[in-house]
């Protein structure tokens, strides 16, 4: 049974863990410390994709590395025991003498999946595991999806009216209704940079013209997923830019691909395109993907039961009419609700 001291080891490791988060995937987010005699005298994360792991930064950031002889380092998730784009961590904890490993989580990657922690325990390292397990799992949710179902981990996103409404019948100007606030849009922004891939259906691609890029605040853009059965989207398009990575799907005969400009022929049957969306984006690597509407899109996904979370910002405003918003309370229980400045974030999970 782990310590409270344990636990707040652990808690710390989560805390620099998430630091890590738009910049390290397909990788997991992971954080490390070092106690020696109840202090800590190093930290770590994993900063980037290809960059060195979160017990390397840590070892690293011991000026004395003979104070790590004897030491517990403490990890969200289980250290690798493969050569990748970087060594196996288990190997380097082996070498730096450590007396004791406390791990969050088991590593559920069919190339670690315990290795690390059998050459640990065969090195003669004391180890203890499942500390703030359900914590950890959490944090990585979308790597532990991933690997499990051979598939995104699919976030439903959308903003409704009080009345539940997701934009009038008819839009005068080819751009986006606003419903929520400055805040709002931040936070879309910000979740924009944290997942891997976003989608839009055509009508939402005409009538709005977005970009789906996160401008508002600093980090990657997500890559963009666009459905396009009959290639009615034109040319002009914010999405058809090449600015960045977008994949359009359609029926007709394959466009000419073009700077960052995908197009992939796809099966238009209603119970065949969403899996194969899916099967398309897992084997480009691609662990999270959020799902912006519009409204049939949305519910596509709900009705077949294809999805994780349910992201729903309820703004002030009333419209009386127009499309009506994804009715997610048939399909999924609430298990969160907050207010973004005039605004309320209502989740869902299936």
């Amino acid at each position: 049974m782990s310590s409270l001291f344990d636990e707040k080891m652990m808690s710390e490791c989560l805390n620099l863990a998430e630091k890590g988060r738009g910049r390290v995937s397909p990788n997991p987010l992971v954080g490390s410390v070092i106690v020696k005699d109840k202090e800590i005298i190093g930290r770590g994360f994993h900063q980037l994709f290809g960059g060195p792991h979160a017990e390397v930064n840590a070892a690293e950031s011991v000026g004395n590395k003979e104070l790590i002889k004897g030491a517990t380092i403490y990890v969200n998730l289980e250290p690798c025991a493969h050569y990748g784009k970087t060594p196996p961590c288990a190997e380097l904890l082996v070498k730096l003498g450590v007396k004791r490993v406390v791990v969050g989580c088991i590593d559920t990657f069919s190339k670690v999946q315990g290795k690390g922690v059998e050459i640990l325990k065969k090195a003669g390292i004391s180890v203890d595991l499942g500390v703030l397990e359900d914590q950890c799992v959490d944090l990585n949710k979308r790597f532990f999806h991933f690997h499990r179902f051979k598939a995104p981990y699919v976030i439903l996103k959308w903003a409704q009216t009080q009345d539940g409404f997701i934009a009038p019948e008819k839009q005068e100007k080819r751009e986006p209704f606003w419903i929520t606030g400055d805040d709002s849009k931040r936070l879309v922004h910000k979740w924009r940079v944290e997942e891997d891939a976003i989608m839009v259906g055509t009508r939402t691609a005409i009538k709005d013209n977005p970009s789906l890029t996160a401008r508002l605040v600093k980090g990657p853009n997500p890559t963009r997923v666009v459905i396009d059965k009959n290639l009615r989207i034109p040319k002009s398009s914010s999405l058809l830019s090449g600015e960045v990575q977008t994949f359009i799907f359609t029926e007709s005969e394959e466009g000419p691909n073009r700077d960052n400009l995908s197009y992939v022929k796809a099966p238009f049957d209603n119970e065949k395109l969403i899996p194969f969306v899916l099967s398309f984006l897992y084997e480009k690597g691609i662990q999270s993907l959020i799902v912006e509407g519009g409204p049939f899109l949305l519910n596509s996904f709900l009705k077949l039961n294809i999805w994780n979370e349910a992201r729903v910002l309820v703004g002030p405003k009333c419209l009386k009419s127009g499309l009506k918003a994804p009715s997610v309370e048939d399909f999924g229980a609430p298990f969160s609700e907050s207010e973004v400045g005039p605004d309320r974030l209502m989740c869902f999970r299936p």
